[in-house]
């Protein structure tokens, strides 16, 4: 059976960061799903239809030219159950520094237990995107800062739109 991948977050929204992961993760799998969480007690900055879009725009063209098919959905039950779903042989998941490692580890364990058939796979950060995190993006642009090393053109043109939109006048 080849390879599947599925990478799960929020992406609210797409970084630099998630796109190191991405590159790594076309290299492992013959398909990538990349599959946004929806949670009714969280509300995002942009909406599952924009992260959909954010990430169709700035991944579909380099997962494929990797060699891997590519897919973008939402899901909101455990990502064990949209792994089978998808028919996912592994989880992958990004690990910028210890931190993440020792709750990445705990979930890990978890879904295991729930799905055996499921392997988690950790992807290290790059040096240059460590620092990046979604909730640090959304701060910086909506304080006016410059975001643009830290998230996709694309990106950086919707959070200043979406930032500029809800500035008061």
């Amino acid at each position: 059976m080849p390879p599947v991948a599925l990478y799960v977050g929020s992406f609210d929204p797409v970084t630099n960061g998630h796109l190191d992961v991405v590159s790594h993760a076309a290299k492992l799998a013959s398909r990538l799903v990349i599959a946004i969480g929806v949670h009714p007690g969280k509300t995002p900055l942009f909406s599952a239809d924009e992260r959909m879009a954010m990430i169709t725009e700035t991944c579909a063209e380099m997962v494929r030219s990797l060699g891997c098919a590519f897919e973008c959905m939402t899901f909101d039950d455990l990502a064990v159950a949209t792994a089978r779903r998808v028919g996912a042989t592994m989880m992958i998941r990004g690990l910028r520094d210890g931190t993440d490692l020792d709750y990445e580890m705990q979930l890990a364990g978890m879904n295991a237990e729930m799905a055996p058939e499921v392997q988690t796979v950790f992807l290290p950060a790059s040096p240059l995107v460590r620092p990046i995190t979604a909730t640090l993006v959304r701060q910086i642009a909506a304080m006016g800062g410059d975001i643009s090393a830290f998230v996709p053109a694309a990106v950086a043109g919707r959070l200043r739109k979406k930032f500029a939109a809800k500035a008061p006048t």
